[in-house]
């Protein structure tokens, strides 16, 4: 099957298992999961994956987090990172990744396994967790606040991690170990410095009274209406460059990128027109694909006993919704909210896939780990939004949402 006809069958039949699922109460993402684990090898096999539908999928996950971005404020996510949010983003990802470590252990896999193992169950999906709560109607609230700060200090340190063992030697001499960890740890300093200079460069000029707004509004004069949303696909495509050449992935810097957009650098009538127009083509056409792209990727015939899958989600859940709710009620949280921190931090995905992906390639882990890692980030994306809903039951959600809008006007 061509990639346009491959594309046209999984928008489709994604949008009409979303929306069947809608129909229920329950997100849309869940009914699109569901679409490709129809359509894709795992049950009929009319569509595999494939590096067309993976471009298409990154260019989904950059306009997915880029509209989050839109949603946000930079100085809300650099808030959460610090003080007690930093003791946060430290349990959820350590206590999971010791809960991989022991898996692994336990099935008597090699120390590269192990180390793959825990870093796919401490990651959390940042474009998951953003669609979930914009579904849910909850981008404004500390749950997301703390949960997109944990999911991009989480991801950072996985591939912080990743960087160091892509880049050891085959005879790993205390030397050339620390050689690895030493790059490493620059490259990461130099995508802090990057992001944090630039902030501080921003609220320099504001500061001085210099207009924001004049740049963009020079280049609609000039352009048309249309050049806004090149400037801004620009603008964050450079972020997304940069973190990627550091050997970080592109969505990392895309979100930091994202989060400098602040209302107050456009005209209102300007910025809902962006969100606009960001909105149709994300929710509408690409988010879609990039969730029922999820389902394409469960391949069952890799795996032949289901004792190992099967503790691997059971502990993934486990060590996620425990940590979440650890590191909520140490930042304040009451027992139900922290509840629902954990349920969102619980969705993995792009990264986790992403992470598993360069480890397969790279000879690190076999088909049946990572056919494996894939069923962890379909079930574990899939369960995010029962627990979630679950959690806040009844009106419960809708009072949490009305409550933080208050607080927040």
């Amino acid at each position: 099957m061509s990639l346009l006809s491959s594309l046209l069958l999984l928008i489709v039949v994604a949008r009409l298992f979303g929306r069947l699922f809608a129909r229920y109460n329950q997100p849309e993402m869940i009914g699109e999961i569901m679409a490709g684990v129809l359509l894709g090898p795992a049950i009929l096999g009319l569509i595999a994956p494939n590096d067309g539908l993976a471009g298409v999928t990154e260019l989904a996950v950059f306009l997915i987090i880029l509209n989050a971005g839109l949603e946000m404020r930079f100085s809300d996510i650099f808030g959460a990172m610090k003080g007690r949010g930093l003791i946060l983003a430290v349990l959820s990802f350590f206590i999971p990744f010791l809960g991989g470590l022991m898996i692994a252990a336990a099935f008597g896999q090699d120390l590269m396994r192990m180390i793959f193992l825990g870093l796919c169950i401490s990651i959390t999906a940042l474009p998951v967790a953003v669609k979930l709560m914009d579904n849910l109607g909850i981008l404004h609230t500390p749950i997301a606040k703390f949960s997109l700060a944990t999911a991009v200090v989480n991801d950072v340190v996985a591939l912080f991690i990743l960087g160091i063992v892509l880049n050891l030697p085959k005879s790993m001499t205390l030397a050339d170990t620390g050689s690895a960890v030493g790059i490493a740890t620059l490259k990461l300093l130099v995508l802090g410095l990057v992001v944090v200079g630039l902030n501080h460069l921003l609220n320099w000029l504001e500061k001085r009274n210099v207009n924001v707004q004049a740049f963009p509004e020079t280049m609609i004069r000039v352009f048309g209406p249309e050049a806004l949303f090149g400037i801004v696909i620009v603008f964050v495509l450079v972020f997304g460059t940069i973190s990627e050449a550091l050997g970080f992935h592109f969505v990392i810097g895309a979100f930091f990128g994202a989060l400098f957009l602040d209302k107050k650098h456009f005209i209102a009538s300007r910025y809902k027109d962006l969100q606009g127009t960001l909105g149709s083509i994300t929710n509408g056409f690409l988010a879609p694909i990039f969730f029922a792209y999820l389902g394409l990727e469960l391949q069952l015939i890799s795996l032949s006993n289901w004792d190992f899958p099967l503790i691997v989600i059971l502990v993934s859940v486990a060590t996620k919704l425990f940590a979440g709710w650890l590191g909520g009620r140490i930042i304040g949280m009451q027992h139900r909210e922290a509840l629902g921190l954990g349920a969102v931090l619980n969705g993995r995905g792009v990264m986790e896939l992403v992470v598993a992906g360069i480890a397969y390639q790279n000879g690190f882990i076999g088909p049946t780990m990572f056919s494996t890692l894939v069923l962890m980030g379909i079930v574990t994306t899939f369960l995010t939004p029962l627990f979630f809903k679950q959690v806040y039951r009844g009106n419960k959600l809708e009072e949490y949402r009305q409550q933080n809008r208050t607080e927040a006007q």
